[in-house]
């Protein structure tokens, strides 16, 4: 089998806050930006990595949930434990440094995990729990 990942969803509850997070802070391309009802799914992705994309989709409109689940959704984004994504980067105290002095909510300083990965961990504007790793 030929298999990869193309995309992966993440819920944002602000659009503006989330791309200039992804745009800016990361430093991700802007693949796609779609407004339909007064909402927008953002499409972002590492550059020179055109097969690879974050979707960046408002939560409320996902089909078949209810308002019960809705509410679950946005306590558990606040709370930061309903998304997550691990990145990897080459230089993790630069990247680090770039996210302190863009004001990134931080969650961890980079730190050896027991696990035998070195990473640091901040959260997106809808609270979104990023890790990102060293790739050795």
């Amino acid at each position: 089998m030929d298999i990869s990942i193309h995309s992966s969803f993440l819920p944002q509850t602000d659009p503006e806050a989330s791309l200039a997070f992804y745009r800016d802070t990361l430093g991700f391309e802007v693949r796609n930006d779609v407004g339909y009802n007064g909402l927008r799914w953002i499409t972002v992705g590492p550059a020179g990595q055109p097969n690879t994309s974050i979707v960046l989709h408002p939560p409320a409109v996902t089909p078949g949930i209810t308002e019960d689940e809705r509410r679950t959704i946005s306590e558990m984004m606040a709370k930061g434990t309903f998304g997550m994504l691990i990145l990897a980067t080459a230089d993790l105290d630069k990247t680090f440094a770039k996210l302190q002095a863009e004001d990134a909510e931080i969650v961890e300083e980079p730190t050896m995990q027991p696990y035998g990965v070195r990473d640091c961990a901040v959260r997106d504007p809808a609270g979104n729990l990023l890790r990102i790793q060293e790739r050795t």
